[in-house]
């Protein structure tokens, strides 16, 4: 009994050193939240920027594309003979100015305009899209990097148990008082070591998704080496809880219908657009093409003085499309071609998004059942384990090494419910993507 009220008191004071360490190092260091993080990794993301560079410019093309093509002007010499090149010998030599323009087949402009029009209203659902991706990976990281700063967090706290009982052990070896064998003081300082290994790999883990983390939040600007990541874990909201329900049943076209509304379907929907005017395009190919010429020629006088009267000369040219099986039909084809292809990629997209989905839905309800086991059962027999080895064992009526394993099973089935939460957020955050036109990823702190 005395073993245990001493281990007791050393438990206490160890746990209150480990307290005020976190809190100075919070103090010293950078704390982010997830929201932060990923509000943070939307704004500076330069895939957003080039994207809306890239609705700019075909905006743009949309306005030149729907302009007429310049007129061509010409100015010659017609007629000129070659045995005198005299200008007023023959009646035929002039001096011509002409003016041509040429008018495109049926309504191919404005067509063409709505076609880059409709591409480019495409380029905001991409953004959106990107930038719920954006939230899902950088959570992610957070997430990971949460798991490996908590679970050092957990080894730390019982490590001074594991010390502790070295201590005890040695002595009760020294001073010869109950069973303890010098394999016992041998076995909990092999057990140090392995904590220790823990604590290094999962520091290595976190410095990784750390860095990881850099890239999405502009390393240069937020001092990486002192940020620590806030020791409270988010408790995401599930955007439609109704369809993560595992003992809701959901109808197949219910669920498409809310999956219709994701970004990506939208922005196929505008390419599904764009291609069906591709298609009318191309029917105007069917049509001429037809131009207007008119030329203005200046006749000098005769060789006897008399003045030759100026010519104008007006005329109509235009395209007849008479061998268009080779062409025109084909075109045609290929549009119509096109654009089934991007139904068929889009019906591929909806069912990628159902897949993943119902994958997400069916991860999250096990991890459910998973941490009510954890939190109901598992960990309270854990700890009651733990707690009757060690008391057998300060009673003379145990073994060291049963107290070590209850211990060390104990710490694991602490880690194993962290790791459950954070696979919990972590599906949940991945649920919440694909509603991501309904309402954003969000999350509060408990």
């Amino acid at each position: 009994m005395i073993k245990i009220r001493i281990l007791k008191t050393m438990i206490v004071a160890s746990g209150v050193i480990t307290i005020s360490e976190n809190a100075v190092a919070q103090d010293t260091g950078m704390t982010l939240f997830m929201e932060q993080a990923v509000t943070i990794a939307q704004e500076n993301d330069p895939w957003i920027t080039g994207n809306q560079h890239m609705q700019d410019a075909t905006k743009s093309m949309s306005v030149a594309v729907g302009s007429l093509l310049d007129p061509q002007v010409s100015l010659s010499m017609a007629n000129l003979p070659t045995d005198s090149f005299s200008l007023n010998k023959d009646g035929m030599t002039q001096m011509k100015v002409g003016v041509s323009q040429m008018f495109p087949q049926g309504d191919s402009l404005n067509i063409k305009r709505r076609q880059l029009e409709l591409e480019a209203d495409a380029y905001p659902f991409q953004r959106e899209d990107r930038k719920a991706k954006v939230a899902v990976t950088v959570s992610h990281l957070w997430l990971d990097a949460y798991k490996a700063q908590k679970s050092i967090s957990l080894i730390e706290e019982n490590r001074s148990l594991f010390e502790q009982l070295t201590d005890i052990a040695m002595s009760s070896y020294s001073t010869a008082m109950g069973g303890t064998r010098q394999h016992d003081i041998i076995r909990s300082q092999l057990e140090l070591t392995r904590l220790n290994d823990r604590v290094t790999m999962l520091s290595q883990a976190k410095d990784v998704y750390t860095e990881r983390l850099a890239e999405w939040l502009n390393a240069e600007n937020t001092k990486l080496g002192s940020l620590i990541i806030v020791d409270h874990l988010p408790n995401t909201m599930i955007t439609h809880p109704d369809y993560a329900d595992d003992g809701v049943m959901i109808e197949d076209e219910d669920l498409y219908n809310v999956l219709d509304d994701h970004p990506m379907m939208k922005s196929l929907d505008q390419k599904i657009s764009a291609t069906g005017a591709g298609v009318d395009l191309a029917k105007q190919k069917y049509k001429p093409a037809w131009g207007l010429n008119a030329s203005y020629g200046r006749r000098n006088s005769d060789p006897f003085g008399n003045s030759r009267s100026d010519v104008l000369s007006v005329g109509v040219s235009l395209s007849v499309p008479l061998f268009t099986a080779n062409r025109q039909d084909k075109e045609y084809s290929a549009a119509v071609s096109k654009r089934e292809a991007i139904r068929t990629e889009q019906w591929q997209l909806l069912r990628k998004l159902k897949a993943g989905f119902e994958t997400s839905k069916a991860q999250l309800n096990r991890l459910n059942e998973r941490k009510a086991l954890y939190e109901n059962d598992l960990l309270p027999q854990m700890a009651e384990q733990a707690e009757a080895s060690l008391t057998a064992y300060t009673n003379d009526d145990g073994d060291f090494a049963e107290v070590v394993r209850a211990r060390i099973a104990e710490l694991n089935a602490k880690i194993d419910a962290l790791n459950i939460e954070v696979d919990r957020q972590k599906t949940i955050i991945q649920l919440n993507y694909y509603f991501t036109n309904n309402t954003q990823i969000s999350g509060e702190i408990k």
